[in-house]
């Protein structure tokens, strides 16, 4: 299938990392952009680039007709949306079908099966693939919810069906609770989802967030690329991610990840995807749900397996069979992810949009920098506030951490509030190097800001030492030439 030019349906850091492989594969690249984007680096890199609309993503990245007509009037052959935006929206992708452009994804069929977390619950089932003991069909009737909740046994989740980003869950610790969490949950659900459709399961203590990349061809061959950590959260969204995980065997990592290929095999999958699990206490892990698209974090992947998951995406697209078979993907070292927000860490991880008065980023080779601005850039309250991704890797997790705090410390930006304090306060905190941690983190370590503010005068205070210690012994050493020289 000819792929001579693709239109990339997104913005940022994603749309940047995907003309990186088009230039390398010399495949044309076409950016659309909004009017907050007129100036960003992804627009001046795409070989052709065309103004959809004013700067809120409802009229620019999310109009279909726009893209599409892009799309047509520039001779493109695909589609590649990234993620967020269109990606997984299966209409989107049932109209390209219909003009003849290529969606660089999955199918429609398979982004409605995975897209509903009920509908994918009972899919996956079939498969074997392990479930959270709860009920998957949607509940309206608070009677029934209750009936549900004292079989399973509380805590539970209400869960959004049509859910993400932790929006419409909602935590139930006891019964009396159940009826106003279950009306905050659906009412959630239906401003964001336009679906109010909710399910219960039971809630998982300590539970560690592992997912699984995988890639499918349409030759009937699927694989996996390992897991990646993704514990590291706040609002139930991701800051910190890593490859692979400190706590996964390499017997565990063997059956979640046929447990993923399992969950593709369910839908007919194609494409890159990542499958989720919940890893509890004692080890046992459960299906969560599958993102039918590349993750914002898929650079720790391409680290440790030194493939370029793009490149996969666009062959898959492109109908030819996956070049790697699972026995050839290797696991070379470890991978650390902090996710740079333009946000306040001390004030509940607050947007502080603002203007970048000094951006300059860390260099070294085992340094990765994934970013969409530069000095002197604002950044736009119109979308999600990350900056840039900072990736290290490292011969083990140790090396790895150690890579990470140097390139926080070299990292200057200034001008608003960032998550690198954050990120450095965790890669620096013994749950954290210990491997002993989970989505609770922030929860139990990070609930008192104040705790940062002490991590940083501890560490103001070391700093000094150090220094003084080293100008005494210049001084020490000045003080014994000049004796010498009163000697002499």
């Amino acid at each position: 299938m000819k792929m001579n030019k693709v239109l990339i349906a997104n913005r940022g850091e994603i749309a940047r990392r995907i003309i990186r492989t088009l230039k390398k594969m010399n495949i044309k690249s076409v950016a659309v952009y909004s009017e907050a984007d007129k100036n960003a680096p992804f627009v001046l890199e795409a070989d052709e680039a065309v103004l959809i609309g004013p700067a809120p993503s409802a009229q620019s990245y999310l109009v279909e007709d726009k893209i599409i007509q892009v799309a047509k009037e520039l001779n493109v052959d695909a589609i590649h949306p990234g993620y967020g935006f269109l990606a997984e929206n299966s209409g989107f992708a049932r109209r390209l079908k219909k003009e003849n452009i290529t969606l660089i994804g999955p199918s429609p069929e398979a982004m409605d099966l995975m897209g509903d977390k009920i509908t994918a619950k009972q899919t996956v089932k079939e498969y074997g693939v392990p479930l959270v003991p709860g009920i998957d069909k949607e509940i309206t009737d608070i009677s029934e919810a209750k009936e549900i909740a004292e079989k399973i046994g509380f805590p539970i989740l209400v869960k959004a069906s049509a859910g993400g980003g932790g929006k419409g869950m909602r935590l139930v610790e006891k019964m009396e609770d159940l009826e106003e969490q279950m009306k905050l949950a659906q009412s959630e659900a239906r401003s964001s989802f336009g679906n109010d459709a909710v399910f219960i399961e039971k809630f998982v203590s300590k539970p560690r967030h592992i997912e699984i990349q995988i890639f499918a061809d349409n030759h009937g061959n699927i694989i996996h690329l390992h897991e990646r950590e993704c514990s590291i959260q706040r609002r139930h969204q991701k800051v910190i991610e890593e490859a692979p995980s400190a706590v996964v065997t390499p017997e565990l990592r063997e059956e979640m990840g046929k447990a993923a290929c399992n969950v593709a095999k369910s839908c007919n999958y194609s494409g890159a995807g990542t499958v989720e699990f919940l890893l509890d206490a004692d080890m046992n892990f459960y299906f969560l749900e599958m993102n039918t698209r590349i993750q914002v974090e898929h650079p720790v992947t391409e680290e440790i397996t030194g493939l370029d998951l793009i490149e996969l995406q666009i062959r898959v697209a492109r109908n030819e069979v996956l070049p790697i078979k699972q026995e050839e993907v290797k696991l070379n070292g470890h991978a650390m992810e902090v996710r740079v927000y333009a946000e306040d860490a001390l004030n509940n991880f607050t947007p502080d949009i603002g203007i970048l008065k000094r951006y300059r980023k860390p260099t070294a080779d085992y340094i990765r920098i994934d970013d969409a601005f530069e000095e002197g850039m604002e950044i736009p309250i119109y979308y999600d506030p990350m900056i840039a991704k900072l990736v290290t890797w490292g011969k083990n997790r140790e090396e790895s951490i150690e890579r990470m705090i140097q390139a926080i410390d070299e990292f200057e930006i200034s001008g608003l509030k960032t998550t690198l304090d954050f990120g450095k306060y965790v890669m620096k905190h013994e749950a954290f190097r210990s491997g002993d941690f989970d989505t609770n983190f922030v929860k139990t370590y990070f609930s008192d800001p104040s705790v940062l503010n002490h991590a940083q005068e501890e560490e103001k205070r070391a700093l000094e030492a150090t220094i003084g210690e080293l100008w005494k012994g210049v001084v020490e050493n000045k003080n014994k030439e000049f004796v010498s020289e009163k000697i002499d």
